[in-house]
């Protein structure tokens, strides 16, 4: 399952810095925003389709949220993240 592989990821790191992973399975890296403010990194992924058909228009939107709090000491400038 996915938590299983996310669980091995963290611990098999050797990177003790990281703070989270987040699966963002099925959305492009322009739907998915990260922002770091008041000692809180934020992540949104969210997406949105339009299909036309023959009885109008449908929409489709998905959306994940994630907020991890900064570890004490750990400085908004050095937060990096990579997709």
């Amino acid at each position: 399952s996915m938590q299983r592989r996310l669980n091995r990821v963290l611990n098999s790191s050797h990177d003790r810095k990281l703070l989270a992973l987040m699966d963002v399975e099925g959305f492009d890296p322009k739907d998915v925003t990260v922002t770091v403010k008041d000692g809180k990194v934020k992540v949104l992924a969210e997406h949105e389709e339009e299909h036309t058909t023959t009885k109008g228009k449908t929409y489709n939107y998905k959306n994940i949220t994630k907020e991890v709090s900064l570890p004490p000491g750990v400085s908004e400038d050095e937060v990096t993240y990579s997709l």
